[in-house]
């Protein structure tokens, strides 16, 4: 697993694809992931930490695992097909540990929120990652 970083975020108001990029963390490569608006948004939202009135999907879903006695562990970014990204979100709660298919950009969206490690599998940032 490569440790990555949210690098970049571009947002893009005439366009319904919009891009943020994961950098490796001490390193040079980049993978860049195609979003829509909505995802993107929830994520800009977190990084420039403005609240909604009420809560996101997003805080929803972290407010149900911290009620479950439970937290976000990590984000893996684990498969490629096409050109879409799949990713998994690690939960743990005491030793056990649960992984749940997600986009990635809710997983990493929830890294951000609960600011908990991202990685990409290494045959992911070997195949797709840019310099």
């Amino acid at each position: 697993m490569v440790p990555v970083e949210l690098s970049r975020l571009l947002l893009d108001e005439r366009s319904e694809e919009q891009l943020f990029c994961l950098r490796e963390v001490g390193g040079d490569r980049q993978l860049p992931i195609v979003v829509g608006p909505f995802e993107a948004l929830a994520i800009d939202r977190i990084v420039k930490e403005t609240r909604s009135e009420r809560p996101l999907t997003h805080d929803l879903l972290g407010a149900v695992v911290t009620q479950l006695d439970a937290e976000v562990a990590y984000v893996l970014i684990d498969d490629l097909k096409g050109e879409t990204y799949f990713a998994k979100l690690v939960l743990r709660r005491g030793p056990n540990e649960v992984s749940v298919d997600a986009r990635p950009s809710d997983a990493v969206a929830l890294a951000l929120l609960h600011e908990v490690p991202i990685y990409v599998a290494d045959r992911i940032m070997r195949s797709a990652a840019t310099s």
